[in-house]
């Protein structure tokens, strides 16, 4: 059974990488597709957010010369095509999904509003957030944080490559220590890398959880549904 009605879900571009150094490991876009239809099925009403950082990053794109405006640009079209692939995937998988699009770009998706995206919810779409905010300096992070509390989601899941927040990165530190359960204060006070800090301050204000976990693993994502602690909780 799950503990959440509604989600957000968080996932870096860099995930749908795999093993590879750039671009979508079909591999990996099949393994997440299957576990969002796993929790589909449970009755779960499921907004997903992807980066771009598998084919372009705005920030990087700067440093290398780029006018930053463009640079973001292109970083949320990068989003838009990992949103439908994984959009794609999901359709293969037999689930019902939309794309919705910070930015008019129909026919390639629908031009997102709060209103339309919960009645796709609750219609038994999987939606996908795609093109960040819309806007330039900001990242996805923050376009998570804002969509998930436009939706009204119950949490915030962020499925990264480790299994929750540490006080220092686990594959470089072996004394590393892995939180279960803390407040956002203490993350903002030790300078932990959960999100980046707008997104942590509006999860914070709105009182928006987050739950940090390894989405790489199969299977992980339905245990955090079903309220096993194979992750961090980050609250207010």
């Amino acid at each position: 059974m799950s503990r959440f009605k509604r989600i957000l879900l968080k996932l870096s571009g860099e995930s749908l990488m795999g093993n590879q150094q750039y671009g979508i490991d079909p591999k990996r876009l099949g393994d997440y597709a299957r576990q969002i239809k796993e929790i589909h099925e449970m009755g779960v009403q499921i907004g997903i957010v992807i980066g771009g950082g598998n084919i372009f990053r705005g920030v990087s794109g700067a440093q290398k010369g780029f006018d930053r405006v463009k640079g973001d640009q292109m970083g949320m079209l990068a989003t838009v095509i990992n949103s439908l692939a994984l959009s794609s995937a999901l359709a293969a998988e037999g689930v019902k999904n939309k794309v919705l699009t910070a930015i008019r770009m129909e026919p390639i998706g629908e031009f997102y509003t709060k209103w339309h995206a919960i009645e796709a919810m609750e219609q038994g779409n999987v939606c996908i957030f795609s093109a960040g905010t819309g806007s330039p300096y900001f990242t996805t992070d923050t376009g998570s944080s804002l969509r998930g509390l436009e939706i009204e989601a119950d949490v915030m899941l962020k499925g990264t490559r480790v299994d929750g927040v540490y006080t220092a990165d686990p594959e470089k530190d072996p004394e590393a220590v892995k939180f279960t359960d803390i407040t956002y204060d203490e993350v903002l006070a030790r300078g932990l890398k959960v999100m980046d800090l707008t997104a942590i301050c509006m999860c914070n204000d709105n009182n928006l959880p987050i739950y940090v976990f390894n989405m790489d693993v199969v299977g992980n994502l339905k245990k955090v549904i079903e309220g096993e602690e194979i992750g961090t909780l980050v609250h207010h």
